[in-house]
C-alpha cells in the first residue's frame, strides 16, 4: 500500500483528499492531495500525531458514537484556509475523511455576497434618484452615492450649454454645487463621455494630470496626491446625460476591472434618471411658458375705468379651460378701452388651445375694435377655416371715461347678456343678443348701449357661473335670479370686490361638485379717481 497515491479502500481516484483511518486511530491511507495538505501525514502512524487536533478529535467522536450514529462533518483549520471534513464508514470499521478546501466556497460566497450587495446599491440607487425630477438634487444623490460606494471622491460633469457645465462634486459629506466654465478636454476621457462614448480604462489616465476643477475641495491638495481615476459616461435617453468623474487616494489600490464594469452599471442606473429628470424640467419649462400665454390677465385700472377679472377652471388640479377675458387699452388716450370674455365649448386643455387662438386672433383684429360686428365677422371667418369644430360664445364691450361717467358699447355673440349694476341697487340686463361664433358662415348681432354713472357696474360672465348646480341637495342651479340677487348686494362696491363676492358665492354653492369654467369681468365707473397720470398720458382729476 502506497502512503501517497491512489485510496485502495474505493479503487478509483478521489475526488479529494482523502485519509482512512482505522478503529484504534491508525493511518490506513492517504492519497497524494492529502499528504500534500498534511504534511506529517503517514501511513501507520497515529491520527493524533499527525493530522490536526480537530480532526482526530471528530475521529474519536464519530467512533463512540457507534456505527447507527449518523456521521457528522466536521472542520477546522489547515495552514492559512478551512477544510471541511466528510466522514465516510466502511464495513471493517475503519473511517474514510474526505478533506473539502472551502476557499472556493468562501470565494463564491464572497462573491455572491459582493453581487448581492452591488445589486441592493443599484436599487438603492433607482429608488433614491427617480424620487425627485429635480436635475440638481438627481446631481448631488448620484454623487454622493458614487463618492460612498464606489469611491473616495466623485465629480458628475453635467451636459454643458456651450463651455458652461454644471458640476457637482461630492467627496465623504460634503456636497457642492455651480456651474462651471471648463474645457473637457483637460481631463482625458471626459470629451468622449459627454458625448456619449464608451469610456478609457483607468489604466490610461494619469492622476497627475486632473486638472484642479475636477479635484472635490478637501479631497487633495493637488493632483499628486490622487491615486486613480475613472471617467464614466451617464447614457441618457436619447441623449447623454453627463458624465462621472471616480477619484481615489493614493494609498488606495487602483479600480479593478470588476469596479470600473460595476461603475459603468451605476451610471446607467445614475444616467437614466438625469436624463428623466431633464426632460421633465424641459417640459415643464415649456408648459410654464405657453401656460403664461393661457392663463387669464391681471387687470388694473385703464384709461380712468377700472377693471376685474376672476377664473375658476372646472378642475382644481387644472389652470386653464375654455373660459376667457381680455383687456385692451385703446392706443389714443380719449379712446375706447376694448375688453371680451368668452367661452370655448368644452373644458380643459383641448379648450384651452381654441381659447389661446381665439385670444391671438382678437388680438390681431383690435384695429377693427371700433366695430364690433365687423370684429366678430372675421373672427368668425377664422374659425370656420381653422381645424377645430369647436364653436364659441363671447360678448365685446368698448369703453371710454366722459368726465365722471363710463360710456360703454357692448355686443354679445351668443353669450348671455351683461348685467348692470345701479348705484340703488336695480340689476339690469343689457340689450344685446347674436349668433354663436364658429357655426354660421354669416353672423348676426345686435349691440347695446350702457353709460354707468359713478360706482356702477357692468359685470359679464359665463354660463358657467348661472348653471353652476350645488345647493344644499347639490342638484339646483345657481340661475340668474340668484345672481342678480348678490349683484343687487353689491352695489356701489369697487370692480374686484364685485367679482370676488360673486365668485365666493357660486363657489360656495357648487362645492365640491362638478361644474364648468367660471369667467367674470367687471367694468365699474370709479366713484372717485385723482389721475395725474393714467397710462403715461395726463387726464386731470374727477370726482363723483
Amino acid at each position: 500500500m502506497s502512503p501517497r497515491g491512489a485510496d485502495t479502500t474505493t479503487g478509483r481516484r478521489a475526488a479529494h483528499p482523502t485519509v482512512t483511518v482505522d478503529g484504534t486511530g491508525r493511518v490506513l491511507s492517504c492519497d497524494d492531495p492529502a499528504g500534500r495538505l498534511l504534511k506529517d501525514l503517514r501511513v501507520g502512524a497515529l491520527l493524533a500525531d499527525t493530522a490536526p487536533g480537530w480532526l482526530s478529535l471528530a475521529h474519536t467522536e464519530l467512533l463512540a458514537r457507534g456505527a447507527e450514529a449518523q456521521p457528522q462533518v466536521a472542520s477546522g483549520r489547515i495552514g492559512e484556509g478551512t477544510v471541511e471534513a466528510f466522514p465516510s464508514r466502511r464495513a471493517d470499521g475503519a473511517v474514510s475523511w474526505w478533506l473539502v478546501d472551502d476557499r472556493d466556497l468562501r470565494s463564491a460566497r464572497d462573491q455572491l455576497a459582493s453581487e448581492r450587495a452591488r445589486s441592493r446599491l443599484l436599487q438603492e440607487v433607482s429608488s433614491e434618484l427617480l424620487a425627485s425630477l429635480n436635475v440638481d438634487r438627481c446631481m448631488a444623490a448620484t454623487a454622493s452615492l458614487a463618492a460612498a460606494h464606489l469611491a473616495d471622491a466623485a465629480v458628475i460633469v453635467g451636459v454643458g450649454n456651450g463651455r458652461t457645465h454644471p458640476v457637482t462634486w461630492a467627496s465623504a459629506d460634503s456636497v457642492t454645487q455651480r456651474h462651471l466654465v471648463l474645457d473637457p478636454a483637460e481631463l482625458p476621457g471626459l470629451s468622449e463621455a459627454l458625448l456619449g462614448f464608451p469610456p478609457v480604462p483607468s489604466r490610461w489616465i494619469d492622476p497627475v494630470g486632473t486638472p484642479e476643477w475636477a479635484i472635490p475641495e478637501g479631497f487633495a491638495r493637488s493632483a499628486s496626491e490622487i491615486g486613480s481615476v475613472v471617467v464614466v459616461p451617464l447614457p441618457g435617453h436619447g441623449l447623454p446625460a453627463g458624465a462621472i468623474v471616480l477619484l481615489r487616494h493614493c494609498e488606495e489600490a487602483a479600480f479593478t476591472e470588476a469596479e470600473e464594469t460595476f461603475a459603468r452599471l451605476f451610471a446607467a442606473r445614475a444616467g437614466a434618471a438625469l436624463s428623466a429628470a431633464r426632460i421633465y424640467a424641459q417640459q415643464t419649462r415649456i408648459t410654464d411658458v405657453l401656460m403664461r400665454e393661457l392663463l387669464p390677465p391681471t387687470l388694473r385700472r385703464t384709461q380712468g375705468i377700472d377693471f376685474s377679472g376672476r377664473y375658476r377652471p372646472s378642475a382644481a388640479s387644472e389652470r386653464i379651460g375654455g373660459d376667457f377675458y381680455d383687456v385692451h387699452p385703446a392706443d389714443d388716450p380719449d379712446g375706447e378701452a376694448f375688453a371680451i370674455l368668452g367661452d370655448v365649448c368644452g373644458k380643459g386643455l383641448e379648450a384651452a388651445v381654441l381659447t389661446g387662438k381665439i385670444r391671438n386672433t382678437v388680438e390681431a383684429l383690435l384695429p377693427f375694435a371700433s366695430d364690433h360686428a365687423r370684429m366678430l365677422s372675421l373672427l368668425n371667418s377664422a374659425l370656420l377655416s381653422s381645424h377645430h369644430t369647436r364653436f364659441a360664445t363671447m360678448v365685446l364691450a368698448s369703453a371710454v371715461r366722459e368726465r365722471d361717467r363710463v360710456r360703454l358699447r357692448v355686443t354679445s355673440a351668443g353669450h348671455p347678456a351683461p348685467l348692470v349694476v345701479r348705484a340703488d341697487g336695480r340689476v339690469e340686463e343689457a340689450r344685446t343678443r347674436g349668433t354663436l361664433v364658429g357655426v354660421l358662415p354669416e353672423m348676426t348681432v345686435t349691440g347695446a348701449t350702457v353709460v354707468l354713472q359713478p360706482g356702477e357696474t357692468c359685470l359679464l360672465y359665463s354660463d358657467g357661473i348661472t348653471e353652476a348646480h350645488g345647493g344644499p341637495l347639490g342638484e339646483r342651479m345657481f340661475g340668474e335670479e340668484r345672481l342678480r340677487a348678490v349683484l343687487a348686494e353689491c352695489a356701489g362696491l369697487p370692480a374686484a370686490a364685485i367679482t370676488e363676492r360673486v365668485q365666493m358665492v357660486a363657489s360656495q354653492w357648487v362645492g365640491d361638485g362638478p361644474h364648468d369654467d367660471m369667467a367674470l369681468l367687471a367694468i365699474t365707473a370709479p366713484r372717485a379717481a385723482h389721475l395725474t397720470a393714467v397710462d403715461g398720458h395726463t387726464r386731470g382729476r374727477f370726482t363723483s
